[in-house]
């Protein structure tokens, strides 16, 4: 079997194949990016923004900036792809959303909108995934429940886990987009899980 390339193997094939390389290896992680796209899309947009528009203006973005990555490798490759990417997300909130403000108001309202439709996010996926006959007699009070135990964590508790759960991210790749330590990381991860039950045990249950 053959192993895993490492971010190492990954950085030397964009150097040694440039746009082929970078084309193979966007194309290995769309699955990823549109999974975090989708995770990550504000709900009013959803029905009305493709994933893929959105991948192709992060692709064209990569393309146009893989020489300053090559120059600065300060990420592995993945970690970088999905920071344009999902910066390409942010500039399209900002596209359908911003009206005539102030830029320090645009981006506390754009820091908001983001930090709620995470966890709305997180909590309307947890909720889907309440199958067992018992689980589906739960009503929209678990999810409401939720979002109130997501809102009450630390922003970075709260990213710990979405990263880990919903984008489906090693503990490696979350210690980079969050610029922590693989220790750190991972204590925030286990630190969140335990906040998040303490929460929830916190709230009243859902009535019946």
């Amino acid at each position: 079997m053959t192993d895993s390339p490492t971010p190492n193997d990954e950085l030397r094939q964009i150097v040694a194949e440039g746009s082929v390389a970078l084309a193979r290896l966007f194309s290995a992680y769309s699955e990823q990016l549109e999974r975090m796209i989708a995770f990550r899309l504000d709900t009013r947009l959803k029905g009305r923004v493709d994933v893929a528009d959105v991948l192709q203006e992060a692709y064209l973005e990569i393309a146009r900036r893989v020489d300053e990555y090559i120059a600065d490798p300060a990420v592995s490759v993945y970690v970088w792809m999905r920071q344009l990417t999902y910066q390409a997300l942010i500039g399209l909130h900002r596209k359908h959303f911003s009206q005539k403000r102030s830029v320090n108001q645009e981006r506390r309202s754009l820091r908001s909108a983001t930090a709620d439709e995470t966890t709305n996010s997180m909590a309307q996926m947890v909720y889907s995934r309440l199958t067992t006959p018992s689980e589906a007699m739960m009503r929209m009070e678990t999810v409401e429940r939720l979002k109130k135990a997501f809102a009450a964590m630390d922003e970075t508790d709260r990213e710990v886990l979405a990263l880990r759960h919903f984008e489906q991210l090693g503990n490696q790749e979350v210690a980079e987009i969050l610029s922590l330590s693989p220790t750190a990381a991972s204590n925030r991860y286990v630190r969140a899980v335990a906040r998040l039950s303490k929460i929830m045990s916190s709230l009243d249950p859902p009535t019946t």
